[in-house]
């Protein structure tokens, strides 16, 4: 299959990398050219359980491709879900589908603006992956992808489950996947936030109360908001998900850590934000969610010396 992965940060490399091993005509677009230049020169470097493994792949500008690919899968930051849509277009084909497994709500809304929503299925994974380098990914463990047709069900839908499964990417049809989507929101607007503005990986929020009473309560606020969008949120089931992280990947930074480090913008207004604004429309009060956004949002504007608008 001729994919395009759209975004080769750590999760788009992760993808990338495992569909390129498993025999799939696969480039790698992104918008930094070290980056690129990395992976084109050495390909990428990619290291699991196993141990590393060098995978030749390609990679480029959205501006550089050419010809229609059969899939694009959309692995950017939600910050950048719309202009990737955007310049992506002149590849998604009649017969092109394009999957998005993108943390945060509203990915599918800025990808089906610009290719519509009759080919474009809706997922969530939590699979982990860090960046460790220019054209080098780590991850370790276990994990899913589940996916479902943004519009009508189609039988595409099953054939990209196929795709990923066939390349070692666990993945499995689910029609409830809108649920699976807000379940991830709610566990990355607690692990998330909390990890960005206090600057403590997995573990360390673990083994701190205050920590914990902090990500419960994020929890219940996001996990009502759900509910009242006509999502069956569990927050026992979260906190389940959040166990097993403070079990297996203690000394992992979440990707917003990993951002605020970086001094790049993170999708807070896509997770926290989101979690805030849907509670509006819908009457939910989102106290401890509005208060770790503004701190997020507090601690970018920080770093890059600005400021916002008062009045």
């Amino acid at each position: 299959m001729k994919i395009a992965v759209i975004g080769a940060g750590a999760m788009g490399c992760l993808f990338g990398g495992r569909l390129a091993q498993a025999g799939h005509d696969v480039v790698l677009v992104d918008v930094l050219q070290p980056q690129i230049d990395a992976l084109n020169e050495r390909g990428l470097l990619l290291t699991d359980d196993n141990g590393p493994s060098r995978v030749r792949i390609q990679a480029a500008r959205a501006a550089e491709l050419s010809g229609p690919r059969e899939l694009l899968i959309f692995l950017t930051k939600a910050l950048h879900t719309a202009a990737a849509a955007r310049d992506t277009k002149h590849v998604f084909g009649p017969e092109s589908w394009a999957l998005t497994v993108q943390n945060g709500i509203g990915n599918d809304d800025a990808i089906a603006a610009h290719l519509g929503r009759e080919r474009l299925a809706v997922g969530m994974t939590n699979y982990s992956a860090d960046l460790v380098g220019l054209g080098r990914v780590a991850t370790q463990g276990f994990g899913e992808i589940r996916v479902w047709a943004a519009d009508q069900p189609s039988p595409r839908v099953c054939e990209i489950a196929t795709c990923l499964n066939d390349a070692g990417l666990v993945c499995r049809v689910d029609p409830d996947v809108r649920t699976a989507i807000w379940e991830k929101v709610t566990f990355n607007a607690a692990m998330n936030a909390v990890a960005a503005i206090t600057r403590l990986p997995v573990g360390g929020l673990a083994d701190d109360a205050d920590a914990r009473n902090l990500l419960g309560r994020i929890v219940e606020e996001a996990s009502a908001v759900a509910r009242a969008a006509g999502h069956a949120v569990d927050p026992a089931h979260v906190w389940a998900v959040i166990d097993a992280a403070f079990a297996a990947h203690r000394q992992h930074k979440p990707s917003m850590l990993q951002d605020i480090l970086a001094g790049r913008p993170t999708e807070i207004d896509a997770i926290n934000g989101a979690i805030v604004r849907q509670g509006r429309a819908y009457g939910i009060s989102t106290p401890y969610n509005d208060a770790v956004a503004s701190l997020v949002r507090l601690i970018e504007r920080s770093a890059r010396g600005t400021s916002a608008a008062t009045g």
